[in-house]
């Protein structure tokens, strides 16, 4: 799918400057301790909040949707035969056989990890190369003594975006996670909803939201840079997604009652889109999405949305500026700098209502 026809958009009229030191390296202290910057929409007004404030903008009847994907540690460090060192990252299962045993993962060096060669992980588990994609990746099985799953559970790690330049610790286990993940399947987390605590979410549900599970696993192109100098000429990765009948019913429901559907983070949103009728009815399905949300787009099935602040040049940042405006997206990120919000996926968060 792509978005609806306009004029053409270069890549860099999306950029903007960060300090460094404005990249979060950790998440705050407690989940729910982050600041929240809502953006008005429709007026462009900007208000700093804190993430609890999240509260005051729901009303009875709408509708709360979260992407319950679950990350799972797929960044595996090994060694060649020689004793170099190596690194795989899981992408994928290539079939659903649930021993998972073949895989595309990319690795790195790329250059010195070609067809036949192995990698010693842990006792009991092997990657073997056995062949290249035509975007660099690998297919690879995963041979060792048990279940790969469980291998993996044991030996990976959580796989932190290359821009959290510290080594993984094990509170990440937690904390790079929402609470509420349940169906294994990302190698990235959905960071907006890595805000919620039990809670918060309870008192959500207190306030008469529907809270909307969706499945979107989040794949390692969600956060690389577009490269292509016009925007229209980026070809968006695919997802796999899935949308249950209970998630349509309740989100028929709240369109219905005239309430609003929020989305909880841009995989969310995605998602939604992607199930959306013309009328912004849903209904039930899966299967993949290469829907690639940038301005003019028109949503069908989203009214607001709580989202990360993301990279430049990024798919992210495309999508939150169809939602809301180029220029009151980017105003709005230059508040956040000048006020020293956190930036990325331990960073703080922001609310376009």
């Amino acid at each position: 799918m792509t978005a609806e026809a306009g004029p053409a958009l270069l890549t860099a009229d999306f950029d903007y400057p960060l300090p460094e030191d404005l990249i979060a390296s950790h998440p705050a202290g407690r989940r729910d301790e982050s600041r929240l910057l809502v953006l008005d929409r429709s007026t462009g007004d900007i208000r700093d909040r804190h993430f609890p404030d999240l509260l005051e903008y729901l009303a009875e009847g709408d509708s709360l949707v979260v992407n319950d994907t679950r990350v799972f540690p797929a960044r595996l460090r090994g060694r060649k035969p020689t004793g170099a060192r190596v690194e795989v990252l899981l992408l994928r299962p290539l079939s659903e056989d649930p021993e998972a045993r073949l895989w595309q993962a990319l690795v790195k060096p790329g250059g010195k990890l070609k067809p036949g060669r192995e990698v010693e992980v842990g006792d009991g588990l092997r990657v073997v190369v056995e062949d290249s994609f035509e975007d660099g990746s690998r297919r690879v099985r995963l041979e060792g003594t048990g279940d790969p799953w469980q291998l993996v559970e044991r030996y990976g790690e959580m796989p932190l975006p290359p821009y959290i330049r510290r080594p993984g610790e094990a509170s990440d286990r937690q904390r790079y996670q929402t609470v509420y993940a349940r169906e294994r399947g990302s190698v990235a987390a959905p960071t907006a909803g890595l805000h919620f605590t039990p809670a918060l979410l309870e008192q959500v549900e207190a306030l008469g939201v529907s809270l909307v599970r969706v499945t979107l696993h989040v794949g390692v192109g969600t956060f690389r840079p577009v490269d292509a100098e016009r925007v229209d000429e980026h070809k968006m990765h695919a997802e796999r997604y899935s949308l249950s009948e209970a998630a349509a019913r309740l989100l028929n429901r709240t369109r219905s009652g005239g309430r609003r559907v929020w989305a909880v983070g841009t995989t969310s949103a995605r998602t939604l889109e992607t199930v959306a009728g013309s009328d912004g009815s849903f209904a039930a399905g899966e299967g993949w999405t290469d829907l690639f949300i940038r301005p003019p787009y028109r949503f069908r099935a989203v009214d607001g949305m709580l989202t990360n602040f993301h990279l430049p040049r990024s798919s992210l940042l495309m999508l939150v500026s169809a939602l809301a405006g180029r220029e009151r997206v980017l105003q709005a990120y230059r508040h956040a700098v000048d006020r020293r919000y956190r930036f990325y996926s331990y960073g703080d968060a922001m609310l376009v209502t």
